[in-house]
């Protein structure tokens, strides 16, 4: 749960501006908005690597300003745009975030998460060498290395071709099934937004300025799909009824 987040760089920045929201159980949310809106600040700060200016962040019942590594032990990250140690294989990498997190049976897990996002062929080569698609789904693996219960994705599907894409987000959707596993989603990739979330939150300028389902935010802007209504709030066209 977050609560009036507010985080200032300096006095003239203000990267997010007092929003709050919750990501339930078994939902997946959906966190949209244009470069410079406050997506990577925010998850940033909810997995503790920024401290917010004022507000309040709860994962797992841990306040993550005072408690916040028990929290941690139970959610992940996983982002295209985070290297990992290129020398290191990409069996070495799992490795170390698994002891890191303390994962039982690692060996079994590395060959169960191998089988299921399709690793095999580059598993032991190191990740300086992987093409950018296979970095994503090495990113995704280590996302899933402890089974998290909370997962943050920025840009889950980045440079997977379209199947691989498709067959990324069915497993994700399973996995959520499954676990019951709350997922924040930060994406651009507007049909992956209304396939996969329940709830959209949309960012701009650090605010909160609109959220819904996909199909509650399409009506409501009288549109086709979620990117038309991406471009309308982008661009400053608001729905007819703000909060219908």
């Amino acid at each position: 749960m977050v609560e009036g987040l507010v985080k200032r760089y300096g006095r003239d920045t203000l990267a997010v501006d007092g929003i709050d929201f919750r990501v339930p159980e078994g939902m997946t949310v959906g966190l949209l908005g244009g470069n410079g809106a406050g997506k990577t600040t925010t998850l940033a700060l909810l997995l503790g690597l920024l401290i917010p200016t004022a507000g309040r962040i709860t994962v797992l019942g841990y306040d993550m300003a005072r408690d916040r590594f028990p929290a941690l032990a139970r959610m992940n990250f996983s982002s295209p745009y985070v290297a990992l140690p290129q020398r290191l294989t990409v069996a070495e990498n799992l490795r170390v975030y698994g002891h890191l997190y303390g994962v039982a049976r690692l060996d079994r897990r590395i060959a169960d998460l191998a089988e299921e996002l399709d690793l095999g062929e580059f598993l032991h080569r190191p990740a300086g060498q992987l093409s950018a698609g296979q970095k994503t789904r090495v990113a995704l693996a280590k996302a899933l290395i402890n089974h998290p219960e909370v997962l943050l994705l920025d840009e889950p599907t980045a440079s997977l071709d379209p199947d691989s894409a498709d067959w990324v987000r069915g497993w994700l959707e399973r996995y959520r099934a499954e676990r019951r596993c709350a997922i924040l989603l930060a994406s651009h990739n507007m049909g992956e937004v209304e396939r996969l979330c329940t709830e959209v939150l949309v960012l701009k300028k650090g605010r909160l300025v609109d959220r819904g389902s996909p199909g509650a935010l399409i009506a409501r802007y009288g549109r086709e799909d979620l990117e038309e209504v991406f471009l309308d709030i982008a661009r400053g066209r608001q729905a007819a009824r703000i909060g219908a």
